[in-house]
């Protein structure tokens, strides 16, 4: 921070001109009315603390009332313009608005903070401004090194309440922007640094005046205000704040008639003496409640004492030792924000349009910013999973890469696959449909027709298991085999650099999702279908018969890389996935696996995270594993254990399936800057202990349900994950072969990518 700090910037294009309408997320708690969600009635008040006590602690001075008053110094905070809320270019038209009409104000020193503001554009015409009208500032600078360092506050929202939870899809559209809000906190707090520039003015001001003003930017005060004011704090000195109520102002010319004197009814601005202990609560976010904390705090009494405390909300504060310790006096304008709709309108529109406007603002800001921080920095073409280097390098042993060949010469002899190949049609009657029953339902025991059919936990339908003869039936085993040979092919061209296995990896890329005779709809909506159940469609767990797609991706990218695949068909893939991933975040099915709290939900993670990789969509791979985050506190115990795993049938499996996904995840997670390895709840929920108590297990009788037989060899790639990014785990363990000594392909439904030995770093 730094004192009349002056700078050239560098000329760019307004950050707000290029931030779009975005999601409308409301921010009001009042006449809220939610679907199953928390009901706002009976939310805790500030009221509910009781009354605040009497003011027993006066000032250590004590003055008597009506003795001379020191100096003032008046403090405007110019920030971020927030379009909607504002105009772009608000904040330096208020600021030349001021230094030009507002008077001097007597006994009154006038400086600013400049704080934080993204554009540079726009902060160096403000400096300019300033300097040229001679007026000291305090200098706070956005830093893009600070920023990106800056989190989510995902222990802030109730993991049951987390964006695509039940709990979520229940809450009105006006608590679901407040829940994005309070997740977007840290950001937020960053970027609007809206209670630090107020303690920054704070403390430059205690050793220049006796009485501090740390006021908004906008505030404008006319010479009977200032006289007002002054009267008031001369008439109680000995009270350490002095609430100066304002008023909203629609024209600002009104300020400059004499004897004008609009109502003061709106949020008040705190004046300090410089000997007052409290300061802001810099945890507090601009949009909820930043300046009402402390008047909470104070006891200030207002309509603030009505306003509803939700889940995600910050805690009421205690009353402060100084409470009741304040006077109430004068007034102060606030400039016209350009948007008439928001300032004055019938009944509590106007309130409301204010506080839509506000969070859309701040969450198109923060999303702008995360853009400017995070995507240069992004290439889609980088792969996700795959260390390509260690293909390139034959960084693999012998074996492993002799394996690798002999499986994709293999592969030369399978396929082209496609979904018009299955011997059955699927309830729609298109062959180009997906189709594949639920594996775990058989017809009802009744035996009558039309009956639904039943669930059997871990007792698979004929035709449902992987590569059987039946399975030709549907498009389960062809899927499968298009993602395994897939990348098996692709990496086979980069290890060895023959072109035939990218050519006949093009072939299945081509055939599955370009050709248009046969090609793939981009839809699971007959995946496992349960007969008799929602007109014969297929259910939310159906899609996770695409969870490997994240790994077939990065074989994709080879095939691009080596020339195999054109640019054409990069096009064509893309608007095909670009159409999946539509369905995946709005259908009925992708919205019910988003919300799945066990595996199902990790693995939804997997894939709408690894396309949104592919397709350059970073923000929507930032939310995804921001919200992998919270799905990290549901699904994990303090100890790291899977309880929904734990109430299945097959346990051993499931327990090691979902830790595989969280190791996929975790990986793609940290080839676009983001570590999902060293997140941990504020009970140790975390992927690091979710590993270390499934270990403890291998090479040990399984004590829990496992009614199939279970493959032991699954726990040395999460052992070896262990060991890449933690160490040795803190279990006994008997000594284990090296990665390059364990098989290099497991079966498909544990969850393991062919050849996983090249999504590790170093020797295998």
């Amino acid at each position: 921070m730094a004192v009349r700090a002056s700078r050239a910037w560098p000329l760019v294009r307004p950050v707000y001109a290029l931030v779009s309408p975005l999601v409308d997320l409301r921010s009001l708690a009042y006449g809220l009315k939610t679907r199953g969600g928390p009901e706002v009635a009976s939310m805790p008040r500030a009221r509910d603390r009781g009354d605040p006590p009497v003011c027993v602690e006066a000032r250590r001075d004590g003055r008597a009332g009506g003795e001379r008053v020191g100096d003032f110094v008046l403090y405007r905070i110019v920030g971020n313009d927030l379009w909607p809320r504002h105009r772009v270019g608000q904040s330096r038209e208020n600021v030349a608005w001021i230094l030009e009409h507002e008077p001097e104000l007597a006994g009154c020193e006038k400086r600013w903070v400049v704080n934080r503001i993204v554009d540079p554009g726009e902060e160096e015409a403000i400096v300019r401004l300033l300097e040229e009208a001679g007026q000291d500032y305090v200098h706070i600078p956005f830093r893009w090194d600070e920023y990106r360092a800056v989190d989510w506050d995902v222990f802030g929202v109730p993991a049951e309440y987390a964006p695509g939870t039940r709990g979520f899809q229940q809450l009105s559209e006006l608590m679901q922007g407040r829940v994005l809000m309070r997740l977007y906190r840290h950001k937020n707090n960053y970027v609007m640094n809206n209670n630090g520039a107020r303690n920054a003015a704070l403390r430059d001001g205690r050793g220049r005046a006796e009485w501090v003003l740390p006021w908004d930017g906008n505030c404008f005060v006319t010479r009977e205000a200032w006289n007002e004011i002054v009267e008031g704090v001369r008439a109680r000195p000995e009270r350490p704040y002095h609430i100066v109520p304002m008023a909203r102002i629609t024209g600002n010319e009104d300020l400059l008639r004499a004897g004008f004197r609009p109502e003061a009814k709106e949020e008040p601005q705190v004046l300090f003496h410089r000997d007052a202990r409290e300061e802001f609560d810099e945890g507090f976010f601009y949009g909820r409640r930043p300046k009402v904390e402390l008047l909470w705090r104070l006891g200030v009494k207002g309509p603030w004492d009505d306003w509803p405390r939700e889940p995600w909300d910050l805690d009421f504060p205690e009353f402060a030792a100084e409470a009741g310790c304040y006077n109430e006096c004068g007034w102060v304008a606030r400039l016209f924000s350009g948007r008439k709709e928001q300032e004055v309108s019938k009944g509590a529109a106007a309130f409301h349009n204010r506080g839509r406007a506000r969070v859309d603002a701040i969450e198109a800001m923060l999303r702008r910013a995360d853009e400017l921080a995070f995507d240069p920095a992004l290439n889609p073409q980088d792969l996700c999973v795959v260390k390509q280097a260690k293909l390139a390098s034959d960084g693999a042993a012998p074996s492993v890469r002799e394996a690798l060949v002999k499986c994709a010469s293999e592969a030369l002899e399978r396929g082209p696959f496609s979904v018009v190949d299955k011997t059955t049609r699927p309830p729609s009657g298109d062959v180009h449909d997906y189709w594949h029953p639920a594996p775990y339902y058989w017809p009802h025991p009744l035996r009558i027709p039309g009956l639904p059919y039943v669930a059997r936990d871990g007792e698979r339908v004929p035709g449902t298991r992987l590569y059987e003869p039946e399975s030709d039936r549907y498009d389960r085993t062809r899927v499968q085999r298009l993602f395994d040979d897939g990348l098996v092919l692709a990496m086979a061209q980069e290890a060895t650099g023959e072109e035939r296995y990218g050519k006949h990896a093009a072939r299945l890329v081509r055939r599955w999702f370009l050709d248009e005779e046969t090609a793939m709809k981009p839809h699971l909506q007959y995946a496992q279908v349960r007969r008799g159940h929602n007109r014969n469609r297929g259910t939310s767990a159906g899609i996770i018969e695409f969870k490997d797609l994240y790994y077939f991706l990065d074989g994709v990218r080879l095939l691009l890389r080596n020339g195999a695949l054109a640019d054409t068909d990069r096009t064509g893939l893309e608007n095909w996935l670009g159409q999946y991933l539509e369905w995946l975040r709005s259908s009925p099915q992708g919205i019910g696996e988003r919300a799945s709290e066990n595996n199902h939900g990790t693995y939804y993670d997997l894939q709408v995270a690894s396309i949104a990789a592919f397709l350059g969509e970073w923000r929507l791979v930032r939310e995804t594993l921001r919200d992998s985050r919270s799905r990290i506190l549901a699904q994990f115990a303090s100890d790291g254990r899977l309880p929904q795993e734990l109430a299945r049938t097959t346990t051993a499996h499931y327990e090691c399936f979902t830790i595989q996904g969280w190791i996929h995840l975790a990986r793609l997670a940290e080839s676009v800057g983001e570590d999902l390895w060293s997140f941990e709840g504020p009970e140790g929920q975390g992927l690091r202990r979710g590993m270390e108590w499934l270990l403890q297990h291998m090479g040990k009788p399984w004590p829990y349900q496992q009614i199939d037989a279970f493959d032991e060899e699954r726990f040395y790639p999460i052992l070896f994950a262990y060991r890449e990014k933690y160490g040795e785990p803190p279990v006994e363990l008997d000594a284990a072969p090296t990665p390059s000594e364990v098989k290099p392909v497991f079966f498909p439904h544990d969850g393991i990518p062919p050849f996983w030995q090249y999504t590790m770093r170093g020797d295998s």
